[in-house]
């Protein structure tokens, strides 16, 4: 019966859920397919839950039930030499609320993971690297419009960097989330959590949407994906959605174009826009609310403009 419910979104079943029965096998697959709706969250917490249950079986941990705080404390602990602590912290939580889950279905009696404290971590500043405005700049400019490709990756680029959008967000976009509002051209973003999120676009930002919708004749299929793969051969749009992966190999291609040097990637583009705002006299409050923050002190990680100061100031140093 467990065979029959499985989704093609759930992993496969650990070998320690098996041997708990057809109960904990589908509680199991139910936690990732039931209560997980983004992908990109489910396949980083099954990656993680079946990381350390195939650690338990390795250590000889016989039944799911058997599983104890000291065995989640162990294998955080090796987590913590060989990986970050955010990594760390996130495949902690992924743990507990599998396990959560499982007490909550009668699976196990309690959850191991509850009283394990993952590695301490504090962030006052972002990693994500940032262009600043005459990069950024340059790589727009460096884009060959002459083709719908150039037009396609200029205007993604492009939607990044000044409305402050996930490229996850920004590939889930439809035509008519492209749309006149109030004599301007509007965005509809969908963002994390099903939030769904509009606002004007910069008026580069509609020159760049305004050329691609025109060069690539997609204005006929409002319910289509404005952002698609290339058709193999042909030099035209398909009917697929552009894969993350593909947009961000697309960005390196084009930042080595342009012979851009720093590591980017799409989110580089959230950062740099962020960054260029609030540098250019925005408010953090408003910059929350355009990059659909639930908090300032989220936005906050993407302000870079103490790097522009803390080099000044390095460049003090004349000897």
């Amino acid at each position: 019966m467990t065979n029959t419910l499985v989704s093609t979104s759930a992993p496969p079943l650990p070998v320690l859920v098996a041997a708990a029965g057809e109960r904990a096998s589908i509680r199991f697959l139910e936690f990732f397919t039931a209560t997980i709706r983004n992908a990109h969250t489910r396949r980083a917490y099954a990656h993680a839950v079946g990381d350390f249950l195939a650690w338990c079986e390795s250590a000889g941990v016989p039944a799911l039930t058997a599983v104890q705080p000291l065995h989640v404390a162990t294998w955080i602990e090796g987590l913590t030499r060989s990986h970050t602590a955010p990594t760390a912290k996130q495949r902690l939580a992924a743990v507990r609320h599998l396990f959560d889950w499982l007490v909550v279905g009668q699976v196990v009696a309690v959850s191991p993971a509850a009283s394990v404290r993952g590695p301490r971590h504090v962030v006052r500043v972002g990693k994500t690297p940032v262009l600043d405005p005459a990069e950024a700049r340059a790589l727009l400019d460096s884009i060959d419009v002459g083709t719908v490709i150039g037009l396609r990756d200029r205007a993604l680029i492009g939607l990044m960097v000044y409305s402050f959008a996930r490229v996850g967000a920004a590939l889930a976009m439809r035509v008519e989330d492209v749309y006149p509002q109030s004599r301007r051209l509007w965005v509809r973003l969908r963002e994390k959590g099903g939030k769904v999120h509009a606002l004007p676009c910069h008026h580069t930002l509609e020159d760049y949407l305004v050329a691609y919708l025109d060069g690539s004749g997609l204005r006929d299929d409002p319910k289509g994906p404005l952002f698609r793969t290339i058709g193999r051969g042909t030099g035209r749009l398909s009917e697929r959605p552009l894969p993350q992966a593909s947009a961000h190999a697309m960005v390196r291609r084009r930042a080595a174009a342009a012979g851009i040097e720093t590591p980017l990637g799409c989110h580089s583009f959230r950062a740099t826009g962020i960054t260029a705002y609030l540098a250019n006299g925005g408010t953090l409050e408003t910059a929350a609310v355009m990059a659909n923050h639930a908090s300032t002190r989220t936005t906050q990680l993407y302000d870079r403009r103490g790097d522009r100061v803390s080099l000044d100031e390095v460049e003090r140093i004349r000897i």
